[in-house]
């Protein structure tokens, strides 16, 4: 049984996917047994065969060389860019929990170290019908496993970033840390922000990505320790 850390944003786009390819991406470059999964993705284009490409996942494969069926990666893939649980109601493929957890049992089976990318921000719906209620927070908790949280650099982050975490700690799941993504270290305000995102939440800032960056600046050893 493979050790796990769930990656989540404190939004869409800040860069989730992104930052979770070059995780996977270093503790694999360093010869780690290293695997991705996420329960649904939604705003999924069409390949040439006319199937549905998660395209979240595809780039984690591509980027960490993976090499994995589709079908591996992702429970529930959704054609709509909308919220999973209105991507599901318009698809009529509502998320099906006994689904994920086998998917997920399955995942955290094949590797040492499995990242599971979340879906926008923590508080995102997966399922909101008549029969379930399901959160993006849910799902981590069932899951039990840590989190890190992936924010933007620039203005708003503060309280974006604040926010996620004291969710996080309502909810009794366990924050490794923080990475920010898109920063530019000459950058007055983002320099304050991340010194004002630790102080508000005493959750330390791991790592600083800039655009464009191929590698994740963290020592494997810190990487490797955040994964319970």
């Amino acid at each position: 049984m493979g050790k796990c850390l769930f990656v989540t944003g404190t939004g869409t786009d800040v860069g989730k996917t992104y930052v979770t390819g070059l995780i996977v991406k270093s503790l694999r470059d360093a010869g780690m047994s290293a695997g991705y999964y996420k329960a649904a993705v939604s705003g999924a284009t069409m390949d040439e065969t006319g199937h549905l490409c998660p395209d979240d996942a595809a780039y984690v494969d591509s980027l960490a060389g993976l090499h994995a069926p589709m079908e591996k990666l992702v429970s529930f893939v959704y054609p709509d860019a909308v919220s999973p649980h209105l991507a599901a109601k318009l698809s009529h493929v509502p998320l099906d929990m006994e689904k994920v957890q086998r998917d997920f049992y399955e995942a955290r089976d094949s590797y040492d170290y499995l990242t599971v990318e979340g879906s926008g921000g923590i508080v995102c719906p997966l399922r909101w019908d008549a029969v379930e209620h399901i959160g993006l927070d849910d799902l981590v908790r069932w899951m039990g496993i840590p989190v890190l949280v992936v924010a933007g650099s620039g203005l708003g982050t503060i309280n974006a970033t604040v926010l996620t975490v004291e969710h996080l700690h309502h909810c009794h799941i366990p924050v490794r840390g923080i990475v920010l993504n898109r920063f530019h270290k000459e950058n007055v305000m983002e320099q304050d922000n991340l010194r004002m995102v630790e102080e508000m939440t005493s959750v330390p800032v791991l790592a600083t990505v800039c655009d464009g960056a191929q590698t994740l600046d963290m020592d494997i050893k810190t990487l490797s320790g955040l994964y319970d």
